[in-house]
């Protein structure tokens, strides 16, 4: 597989900012005969259908005969599948902020832990399990910085030193609200405020301190690629980054470097569309996805980590120390409150058109 697939980063845009594309035509897994049924799953597409075909959709239908059809939709189709009651696929493969959203509309299904055969769900982190979503993967906002700039044992290791310019002075990076949702976490993060304290998120405490360090700010990305290039063309010289794209530039030779201190843990997560044609068999590759050995797989391929905390001791050591959500990241991060943001989205965005053009 090409180097490419390491680029993925999984979709973090609100899905009313998506607009509404239409489904692409379905890449169809070779299998066992279509009477033995059929699953067709909502994905990021491109690289990321890559690594799951390998890793889940192929090996599932050889075990269950279940033909397995990824496609790619906005989340704002799947919003007009459910309000036009024409519900085209049954699994939903995404970023949890959207699955939160259709989750309050009614228009998802409860996870069948009950019936899960080759996972146990206990053995999935109690933060990454819900009644109508489970996380399949992790990934995570990190404070990256140049190496050439910053030495070992003189680079920025928190939040609080990031916004101290005169420590460690140089242009900077922080996300748009386009990206998803601004750094309001990191700027309380810088003010003192304890991790265990971050939400409810204080939104004007927040803003107060990215003014304080929006001088020192050269652009505030808004795509992954954006911040990826950034960093690796030395327009700044740190900010906050989602490991995946910044273990890219690392694998391929970039002087960069990162700290897990403080890092914000977000999720991809798997709902069943409710009305789906197909429920069961929706249910049954979520069970599938969720193994230990499964997980690990498709986690190492994508630079993300596991949600399984079991698929940990099927990860080589030398990959355990890259891996959010694992023995050297979790304990020091924090997770976002998805369900904050989903709540509190509008008015942050009002907050920060006003602020971004003050």
């Amino acid at each position: 597989m090409r180097n490419d697939r390491l680029t993925l980063s999984p979709s973090r845009r609100r899905f009313l900012m998506l607009g509404g594309a239409a489904l692409a035509a379905p890449y169809v897994i070779a299998g066992p005969a279509r009477a033995a049924g059929q699953v067709i799953v909502r994905t990021p597409g491109g690289a990321y259908d890559d690594i799951m075909r390998r890793h889940v959709y192929e090996p599932f239908t050889k075990e269950t005969g279940i033909t397995v059809m990824p496609v790619a939709a906005t989340v704002s189709k799947l919003l007009a599948m459910f309000r036009a009651n024409n519900v085209e696929l049954d699994l939903i493969d995404t970023g949890d902020g959207p699955l939160v959203t259709l989750g309050r509309m009614g228009a998802l299904a409860p996870i069948d832990y009950g019936s899960w055969k080759w996972s146990k769900p206990e053995d999935v982190g109690a933060d990454y399990r819900h009644d109508t979503r489970v996380a399949n993967f992790v990934y995570s906002t990190v404070l990256a910085y140049n190496k050439t700039r910053f030495p070992e044992g003189q680079h920025p290791r928190s939040w609080a030193d990031f916004w101290d310019a005169g420590k460690f002075p140089g242009p900077r990076m922080l996300a748009d609200m386009a990206s998803g949702q601004p750094d309001l976490e990191i700027a309380l993060l810088a003010d003192g405020v304890p991790r265990d304290k971050i939400y409810p998120i204080d939104i004007d405490r927040a803003f107060k301190s990215l003014s304080r360090i929006r001088p020192q700010i050269r652009k505030f990305w808004d795509t992954g690629a954006l911040s990826a290039q950034m960093l690796s063309d030395q327009e700044v010289v740190m900010g906050s980054i989602w490991n995946g794209r910044l273990q890219t530039l690392i694998d391929k030779g970039a002087p960069l470097g990162f700290d897990w201190n403080e890092n914000m843990i977000q999720v991809q997560a798997l709902s069943v569309f409710k009305g789906s044609p197909n429920q069961a068999n929706a249910q049954k590759l979520i069970d599938f996805m969720m193994q230990p050995e499964v997980q690990a797989k498709y986690s190492m391929d994508l630079q993300y980590g596991p949600t399984n905390q079991k698929a940990f001791g099927h990860v080589p050591a030398e990959h355990l120390t890259r891996m959010p959500g694992g023995p050297n990241s979790k304990q020091i991060g924090f997770m976002r409150d998805v369900s904050w943001w989903e709540s509190n989205r509008e008015r942050v965005n009002r907050q920060w058109s006003r602020w971004i053009l003050g």
